[in-house]
């Protein structure tokens, strides 16, 4: 009397894919070998895998529900072993894991990757941004087959090796009878499908290499190491697929007078010491044009002076960073008699000290003169 594999699954004969695939593995959980060692299981273990062997296939289930024996038909090993229809495999270990493996052919059409470029700007370009256009060599869709990869006038053909499904199989020998694993076929890389006249301008692969302009907008606050997207401007795919992303990383190329840090700039600015002593006002150019700093008398060196809102533009916010100049005091390293009599003169006037920024009488028109005589007046 033939087996009843709908009785063994414990399920309806009208039962769908899915249940029949529910209880396959509801069983396969139960009755395992490995977790059942009972030999009285393992002939049932058999048992279901025999059914659901048949069950599983539409068209030895359509053997089996007119009255054929389809194990026997497809040289199948019945409920003896695993048989050749055990290219279920991994339906038990989803059983017990969760997880199924990928089956059928993989695609031709993949995602490109991601590229990236260094942009080099200068500070000003930074700090109020501005508009660039850069040249990238990468991978575009080639335009003599359309991503296709197969020349003008042919197409790619199903693979007669595997007819279409991308993986091989081979029937194995364990303690728990014959097991089916599957690999991609070896003939087709697993696409199920097979170029048998490549492009001649991209060799099969769908794309090719090009170099193109693109314009890029670089926002004001911009720094050392920011990356800039530009969605789908990368490396096209294989097969035409899909571009990757472009990263435009910037690198801000050193400046003559001014040091960034942060959003802050920093300047230093060299004066006399009689300027530093009389105070003075000199001019400075910065990001926004020239403008005169105000050194305050008694001035020393190693102070700063800051300009507000004079540095970069802040990035993520409003308003700009400041712009700090550091007063760098130049002491005389020779001096004429005439100097040198002045600067004696002076030492002996302020033998006792002061209160910063007050004179005796007579030291200021002393500091004038010392001041012409330093600039050769």
């Amino acid at each position: 009397m033939a087996t009843d594999y709908y009785s063994v699954l414990g399920i309806s004969r009208d039962a769908s894919q899915d249940q029949i695939k529910k209880a396959f593995r509801r069983l396969a959980r139960e009755l395992h070998p490995d977790v059942n060692p009972d030999p009285k299981t393992q002939e049932r273990f058999k048992e279901i895998n025999a059914a659901y062997e048949v069950l599983s296939d539409p068209q030895k289930k359509q053997v089996y529900d007119l009255g054929g024996d389809p194990l026997s038909q497809a040289g199948g090993g019945g409920a003896g072993g695993f048989g050749a229809g055990f290219g279920n495999f991994s339906d038990i270990m989803d059983a017990f894991f969760g997880t199924a493996s990928q089956r059928g052919p993989r695609s031709r059409t993949r995602r490109g990757q991601d590229a990236m470029i260094r942009l080099d700007i200068e500070l000003n370009e930074a700090a109020f941004g501005t508009t660039k256009d850069i040249q990238v060599d990468t991978a575009v869709v080639c335009t003599t087959c359309s991503g296709e990869g197969a020349a003008p006038g042919t197409s790619a053909q199903t693979c007669d090796m595997c007819r279409g499904r991308g993986e091989v199989s081979q029937v194995t020998r364990s303690f728990l009878g014959q097991v089916m694993t599957s690999r991609p076929c070896p003939q087709c890389q697993g696409f199920g499908t097979v170029v048998p006249t490549p492009c001649p301008e991209c060799a099969g692969d769908g794309r090719i290499r090009s170099r193109r302009t693109l314009t890029v907008k670089i926002p004001a606050g911009v720094d050392n190491g920011t990356r800039i997207q530009l969605a789908g401007e990368g490396e096209v795919g294989p097969g035409g697929g899909p571009a990757g992303d472009l990263y435009v990383e910037i690198h801000e190329l050193p400046h003559p007078v001014f040091q960034r840090r942060g959003d802050d700039l920093h300047c230093t600015v060299t004066i006399p010491m009689t300027a530093a002593a009389l105070g003075t006002k000199c001019p400075l150019e910065t990001l926004d044009g020239v403008e005169e700093i105000d050194v305050r008398p008694g001035t020393q060196s190693g102070q700063s002076i800051p300009l507000h809102q004079r540095g970069v533009t802040h990035l993520r916010g409003n308003g700009r960073g400041d712009l700090i100049v550091h007063v760098e005091v130049q002491t005389p390293t020779k001096l004429d008699p005439e100097q040198e009599e002045l600067l004696r003169r002076l030492a002996k006037l302020r033998g006792e000290e002061r209160p910063t920024g007050q004179f005796q009488p007579g030291q200021q028109g002393l500091f004038s003169r010392l001041k012409d005589a330093f600039n050769g007046r």
